[in-house]
């Protein structure tokens, strides 16, 4: 004799479990779409920091005693005083959309292996560990005093000093520029809203018949989302 009470158990069951598993996929499919549709938001306020180009126009730096700089395209200017460290580098935002700057950090670069090619440096070993390649603690920046502000596909410049003998750096900075030795200027920066936080490391050294230290991108870090290596 059919047990209809158990096979409508059966059946209830079923179409139960057919729609958790529909309900499943279409949530699934829809936790995918806000999240491409959302990294495609982010992509279009996302700015990117590299050096302006050569043929762009030079920048006036000014700092608040005064201090002028100017920085010629696709470059970097530094001067020192009795107690002071001026820098500037100019800029160009290659990104989509606005870009703040939040802090920055500065340090001489390591002096090359003679012979070794053009990106070894002294007691820094090729690899991921690397000085080159090791992401910079953020306990070490310092918060920008002006807000610097570079549009998307647009110029402009940063700029910092160094004023006390005593902070970490100082002298190996200034030993730097007094030696015409490369800096690494590393640039804490992010979109309109304080999001998409990225640390780019720009190279600024001297180079042979150009007045002036010329600025490379090194590297790239990403503070708030999976870095592309």
């Amino acid at each position: 004799m059919t047990d209809w009470v158990t096979l409508s158990s059966l059946a209830t069951a079923g179409g139960t479990l057919v729609l958790a598993v529909a309900t499943y996929q279409s949530v699934r499919s829809a936790n995918r779409s806000a999240r491409v549709a959302e990294r495609s938001l982010l992509e279009g306020v996302r700015p990117v920091l590299i050096p302006s180009g050569e043929q762009d126009p030079a920048e006036r730096v000014r700092f608040g005693d005064d201090v002028i700089l100017v920085v010629p395209g696709h470059g970097a200017s530094a001067k020192l005083t009795r107690d002071t460290i001026y820098l500037a580098v100019a800029l160009r935002n290659a990104g989509s959309g606005l870009a703040v700057l939040h802090g920055w950090r500065v340090r001489a670069q390591p002096p090359r292996v003679p012979g070794a090619g053009p990106t070894l440096l002294l007691g820094d070993a090729p690899g991921p560990d690397s000085r080159i390649n090791r992401e910079p603690d953020l306990a070490e920046f310092r918060r920008q005093q002006l807000d610097l502000y570079i549009p998307a596909g647009g110029n402009g410049f940063w700029q910092g000093a160094m004023r006390d003998p005593s902070e970490p750096g100082y002298a190996e900075v200034r030993d730097a520029v007094e030696g015409d030795h490369g800096l690494w200027i590393d640039l804490l920066y992010g979109d309109y809203e304080g999001g998409q936080r990225a640390i780019v490391r720009i190279g600024a050294t001297e180079w042979p018949e150009v007045e002036g230290r010329r600025t490379t991108v090194m590297r790239y870090w990403n503070l708030d989302r999976e870095d592309p290596r």
